[in-house]
């Protein structure tokens, strides 16, 4: 069975989709299913958030994306059981250039993933905050986009370039694509700014919007600077329920998924 490929992006930084890419993987992981995260982002703040240190791994994803080597080569096991990553590195920022002439550039990886998608229930792929060639590839290969929505004044900024991205993907590199969820993140119940955002969303977009919120949480934000997700950091916090919460209403959304396909 082919696993489903989710693809995290938002072209503002800042939003919450490293955070959601690392926890939602290790939830999926903690959950029983095998997980991996492709770190595409050349920030490589996933991976340095999963407790890997970039500059030792020999092969990283820019290896990949320049055919020097398979997706299968660079993965990393984790300090969660059935969570494995496909580390970045700094070297991917020159991608957009070197690339320029290569032939299919913009699914690369897609190709990349053609043999061993079915060795992972979930691939989450980590986008850099841009709409360059490394995101292109990430819509182009995935089945789904989630798009993390912090809870503040511009939340709904750069959406619009987005969705206009995400359209024109669909309609010329991945016509099977679809939204996977607005995910709201940095959620403070105290203030009636999360609320109006929170409103405004599901106004526009509806039962497109995970019921699933992400809250503002001290432990969450401390989590990375110690390598760890915060199910491995702080299981009790608000930060790692709730993202347990969100694996399992994803896992949910698939199982219905599945009993309606079946029924018809």
């Amino acid at each position: 069975m082919q696993g489903k490929i989710i693809c995290i992006s938002n072209q503002k930084g800042g939003v919450g989709k490293t955070t959601t890419a690392i926890n939602l993987g290790a939830s999926l992981a903690v959950l029983g299913r095998r997980v991996l995260i492709v770190d595409l982002d050349p920030q490589a703040n996933a991976t340095t958030g999963l407790g890997i240190d970039p500059s030792s791994c020999d092969r990283h994803i820019y290896h990949v994306m320049i055919g020097d080597c398979s997706l299968e080569d660079i993965l990393t096991g984790t300090k969660v059981t059935g969570l494995f990553l496909a580390p970045s590195h700094t070297d991917l920022v020159g991608t957009d250039v070197e690339l320029m002439d290569a032939n299919e550039r913009e699914r690369i990886l897609l190709h990349a993933f053609s043999s061993m998608s079915s060795l992972f229930d979930y691939v989450l792929i980590d986008c850099p905050p841009s709409l360059g060639l490394l995101t292109l590839n990430g819509l182009a290969a995935a089945h789904s986009l989630l798009i993390p929505v912090q809870c503040e004044y511009y939340a709904l900024e750069g959406l619009k370039s987005l969705l206009n991205t995400f359209h024109l993907v669909k309609k010329r590199l991945n016509h099977a694509l679809c939204i996977e969820g607005f995910l709201l993140t940095m959620f403070d119940s105290r203030t009636r700014l999360s609320h109006e955002i929170s409103s405004n969303l599901r106004e526009h977009f509806s039962s497109q919007v995970f019921d699933t919120v992400i809250p503002r949480n001290t432990r969450l934000c401390e989590a990375p600077s110690h390598g760890l997700p915060i199910c491995l950091y702080d299981i009790t916090s608000k930060g790692a329920q709730h993202y347990l919460m969100l694996a399992r209403e994803i896992m949910n959304r698939e199982v219905s998924h599945e009993d309606k396909t079946s029924s018809r």
